[in-house]
C-alpha cells in the first residue's frame, strides 16, 4: 500500500551535491507516480525558472524531503509548521546533528516511508512573540533556539529574565540563549550549555559570556513560559530565531517564549540512536 502520494522538497542553496541529487530524486519519485512540490531553490536544480514559495511547498503533501544541513532543516521545519508531515532530512555535508540521514540512506529510507514503516522522532518547537508597548509586533516558531544578543561592538546587554512568571535574574552578558532540547547541541552547547536528550520536556537558558561568572545555564520545565525584557539602550540588542530570522529590539521590548502546541516529525534511521549521533558528530570515543 502506498502511504505517500505527494512530496515536498526543500534544498540548500548553492549546493553542488544537491544540484546532482535533485534530478535523480525527481526521476525516482516520478517512476513511482509520486507528485512533487518544489521550493524555488529546488526548482532551479530541476531546470525550472521558479518554484513555490517555501511557506506553501508542503500544502497537501504527505512527506517532506530536506536536502542540505541543519540550517536547511530549520527553515523547512518553520515552513511546514503545524501540518504534521514527517521530514526526511538528508545531510549534504557539515556537522548536521539533525540531518543524520546520509545520501546513501536516502532511497532505503524513502522506500520505508512509502511503505509506512519509517521511524519517527518528535521534536517540540518554541512559540516566540515579540511584545512592544503591550502589542504583539512579531511572532515566530523556533526548533533550535531564540537568541537575544548585543548588536553593538564591545558592549554587554542588560536582560531581565522571568520563568513561569517568577523573576530569575538580570543578566549582564553578551546575550542569552533560550533553547529547546533539540537546540541544546547548537549555539547553547558552544556557549557551555548542557546536552539535553531530545524528548526531555525542558527549556534551557544559557547566558553568553556573562559578566557575573556564577550565571550558569538553567534548565526549567517546558510548561514554564520564559519572558525576557531588554533593558539595552536603543537598538543595542537583537532577537534572532534559529539563527535565520529576527528583529532589532527596542528598550523595554519583551520576548515571550513557550512550548508550541505541535511537534516537528523527523524520520530517523531505525538502526541509529541519539547516542550514536552524539558519538559520531562530537567524536566521542568508541567502545
Amino acid at each position: 500500500m502506498l502511504f505517500v502520494k505527494s512530496v515536498a522538497i526543500f534544498a540548500k542553496p548553492n549546493a553542488p551535491r544537491a544540484a546532482k541529487l535533485v534530478p535523480e530524486l525527481l526521476k525516482w519519485l516520478a517512476a513511482r507516480q509520486i507528485e512533487v512540490r518544489l521550493d524555488n531553490e529546488t526548482a532551479r536544480y530541476a531546470g525550472m525558472l521558479v518554484g513555490l514559495d517555501r511557506a506553501h511547498v508542503a500544502d497537501g503533501c504527505d512527506l517532506g524531503i530536506v536536502l542540505g544541513g541543519d540550517g536547511t532543516l530549520l527553515s523547512a521545519a518553520r515552513a511546514v509548521g503545524s501540518r504534521s508531515i514527517p521530514l526526511l532530512a538528508v545531510n549534504l555535508g557539515g556537522l548536521g546533528f539533525l540531518t543524520s540521514i546520509t545520501t546513501e540512506d536516502l532511497y532505503p529510507e524513502l522506500e520505508r516511508a512509502l511503505a509506512g514503516s519509517h521511524e519517527i522522532t518528535r521534536r517540540r518547537m518554541l512559540r516566540v512573540a515579540l511584545i512592544r508597548e503591550d502589542a504583539k509586533v512579531a511572532e515566530y516558531q523556533a526548533l533550535n533556539d531564540v537568541v537575544i544578543a548585543k548588536s553593538s561592538i564591545a558592549r554587554i546587554v542588560d536582560l531581565e529574565a522571568y520563568a513561569g512568571g517568577s523573576f530569575v535574574c538580570e543578566y549582564k552578558a553578551d546575550g542569552l540563549i533560550i533553547s529547546t532540547p533539540t537546540g541544546s547541541t547548537a549555539y547553547s552547547l558552544s556557549a557551555g550549555g548542557p546536552i539535553i536528550y531530545p524528548t526531555v520536556n525542558a527549556i534551557c537558558l544559557t547566558p553568553i559570556c556573562p559578566h557575573t561568572l556564577t550565571n550558569r545555564p538553567l534548565i526549567i520545565p517546558s510548561e514554564m513560559s520564559v519572558k525576557v525584557i531588554s533593558r539595552a539602550r536603543g537598538e543595542e540588542a537583537y532577537l534572532t530565531v534559529d539563527g535565520q530570522v529576527g528583529s532589532p529590539l527596542e528598550t523595554s521590548d519583551a520576548v515571550e517564549c513557550s512550548m508550541g502546541d505541535f511537534d516537528v516529525l523527523l524520520i530517523r534511521p531505525p538502526e541509529k540512536t541519539y547516542f550514536d549521533v552524539l558519538r559520531q558528530k562530537l567524536k566521542w570515543g568508541e567502545r
